[in-house]
């Protein structure tokens, strides 16, 4: 076959894979510490698709096997109803894509997902096939990041996990009933069997390595899922509420929230225009804090109008705002949980925090070498040489920090 059909398969797959956000790289190990036995890395530098939680730019091709779909989820640009140009690739061509692009140094690594042509397991043998031939054919030592298909069988999910480094599993929409409005051919409880599949592999990979000096070769990474905001009337509430039993029911690794792009001819109950942008940052924002800070959903929601949290302000200054009995904490003295709670400081910061505090007490020219967020520190800390008297219980306090009205309107 030509390179010119390819190509032009490449324009609209790629451009069809733009929608799904939960391609991060994130996590995985090398698949092979001695190089010369195969090709590729999930390491290094490249083109930057996105970025590791170190800061290191993963280079990714991010391309659909098919835009065909035999599924007609009206919140989706690829479903059967939707007069799009349709392409589709065989196995062999996304491994001569994949491998050319390696090659010349514009990837690192390959997200493959798909729509469902003929049935759930074939187009999940179509996607296996892809990473079969690109491990045991090429020995490709890259990244692999392959979308399962909810339904198919679980003997091809777990065929999936040994080629793949990271698995996900869309469940589209934060909550059943929007699911069951939106994709009534998509069934919750089929897409939660799909992950839980997921687990189990992982977990049995696990159990394997005792006393075994071998990584785990199920899914090293873990598995991810997607979740479409503003589509549906789910509050932020009902979104985290989602996202903690996933985190904890199937051990993801991510959630990825994705603000509802409108799409052509779409019908009458899909909102017309996309949800603000800043409504999805806020959601990562309070998904970290879930993750790495400690917070309960129910602590991050507090005060929220509406179940919809604060456009303005980020979630951890609005729980701050709201808990100011807890403020001012000493810097010098604090555990490092009531330290992660301080709004302006990271994860990183107080780690630094906490080591340099060993050596003596710090002072706040100090603390201005390990965070650059001082000036929002400054209200809800205390060090050897600041109080903030009052300034911690001004009133003024949440118009310090949030924008301008006008600076607000343009970011949403």
């Amino acid at each position: 076959m030509s390179a010119k059909p390819i190509l032009e398969k490449l324009a609209v797959l790629a451009d069809a894979a733009k929608y799904d956000a939960s391609c991060a790289s994130s996590g995985t190990v090398k698949r092979d510490s001695v190089a010369s036995k195969g090709i590729g890395s999930t390491e290094g530098m490249g083109i930057c698709h996105s970025y590791a939680p170190d800061g290191r730019c993963i280079s990714l091709l991010k391309i659909l096997l098919t835009n065909f779909c035999i599924y007609d989820c009206r919140f989706c640009i690829n479903r059967a109803s939707s007069n799009v140009e349709r392409a589709r690739f065989s196995p062999q061509e996304v491994v001569r894509l994949t491998l050319d692009f390696y090659k010349r140094n514009y990837i690192e690594g390959l997200f493959l997902s798909s729509g469902i042509i003929r049935s759930e397991d074939y187009t999940m043998e179509q996607l296996v096939e892809v990473a079969r031939i690109l491990r045991e054919e090429h020995r490709f030592q890259g990244y692999i990041h392959l979308k399962t298909i909810a339904g198919a069988d679980p003997g091809l999910i777990a065929l999936a996990g040994l080629y793949a480094d990271r698995l996900s599993t869309n469940v589209e929409l934060p909550t059943e009933a929007g699911l069951l409005s939106f994709a009534p051919e998509k069934k919750p409880e089929t897409i939660r069997k799909t992950m839980a599949s997921v687990r189990v592999g992982a977990e049995a990979a696990k159990s394997r390595l005792i006393g075994k000096a071998t990584p785990p070769r199920f899914a090293p990474a873990g598995q991810s899922t997607q979740m479409i905001v503003g589509a549906d009337a789910a509050r932020d509430d009902d979104i985290l509420k989602t996202a903690t039993n996933l985190y904890s029911g199937y051990q993801l690794r991510r959630v990825y929230y994705s603000a509802y792009s409108p799409i052509p001819d779409a019908s009458s109950d899909l909102p017309p225009v996309r949800p603000p942008l800043m409504r999805e940052h806020r959601l990562y924002q309070a998904d970290w804090l879930l993750r790495f800070y400690g917070f309960e959903r129910a602590e991050i929601m507090e005060g929220a109008s509406g179940g919809m949290l604060d456009l303005a302000i980020d979630p951890k200054l609005a729980w701050a705002l709201m808990r100011r009995e807890a403020f001012p904490v000493d810097i010098n003295r604090a555990p490092r949980e009531l330290l992660l709670r301080v709004p302006g400081l990271g994860t990183r910061a107080v780690d630094r925090i906490v080591a340099a505090r060993r050596l003596g007490k710090l002072r706040l020219g100090d603390l201005a070498k390990l965070t650059a967020s001082v000036k929002k520190v400054l209200p809800f800390i205390v060090t050897l040489d600041w109080r903030p008297g009052k300034l911690t219980d001004s009133a003024d306090l949440r118009a310090r920090f949030a924008p301008p009205p006008e600076q607000l309107a343009l970011a949403l």
